[in-house]
């Protein structure tokens, strides 16, 4: 593993660095959302910069990862773990696989189960749309459209206003929240449309918008 070249690269979809781990919680919210999306690596001992700290302890940071990983995700995940020296400083490297198991949920101090998505750079919380999708995606066996009158007005308003809400879609088509919810899923499915999450809601935009 070239950790170098990695860093370089930076922080992103399939890429964490964390300069030492604290926190079983937080830790199972990046477990968790690299095994539900195409999976990743945790640089132990890099900080969020890049710059190379190294770990003082493998043995305790290897410790406090599988722990996590067993007991506050489920189902549990298996991290591969790999130990590299960079300028005399240890960097462990906790690599996750996609799960075939999907969705992994993670514990949180509440003592509360949620699922997590890999967006960018950072492990969103993900609604009940992409919880959806992640359980389909899984068993994906190729998505039949409907063309009907429910994805014509979402299509034209997407094309006059840019986004839209799984609450405006639903006022927009006089649909059920469960209805709409199942176009919306089948349409990211289908990669037609694509979801994007802020602070303050989830939207959806044409995917030919960046």
């Amino acid at each position: 593993m070239n950790i170098r070249k990695l860093i370089l690269q930076g922080e992103g979809t399939t890429l964490d660095f964390k300069k030492t781990i604290s926190n079983k919680e937080k830790i199972a919210k990046s477990l968790v959302a690299f095994a539900n999306n195409k999976g990743g690596t945790l640089l132990i001992g890099v900080a969020d910069d890049g710059t190379i700290k190294g770990v003082k302890s493998e043995d305790e940071e290897r410790y406090m990862i599988t722990r996590s990983a067993h007991q506050y995700c489920r189902p549990a995940i298996e991290p591969e773990f790999e130990e590299i020296y960079i300028d005399e400083k240890l960097v462990l490297a906790a690599t996750i696989h996609e799960s075939d198991s999907k969705p992994h949920y993670a514990l949180d101090d509440k003592k509360e189960w949620w699922v997590y998505y890999r967006v960018k750079d950072k492990s969103v919380l993900a609604s009940k749309v992409m919880i959806e999708v992640i359980k389909q995606r899984q068993n994906q066996q190729g998505i039949t459209i409907s063309y009907s009158d429910l994805e014509r007005k979402l299509f034209g308003y997407l094309d006059k206003q840019g986004r839209i809400t799984l609450k405006e879609f639903c006022k927009l088509t006089r649909s059920s929240h469960k209805k709409a919810q199942k176009i919306l899923v089948n349409l990211i499915l289908a990669e037609l449309i694509q979801p994007h999450t802020s602070e303050k809601e989830e939207y959806f935009t044409l995917t030919s918008v960046k």
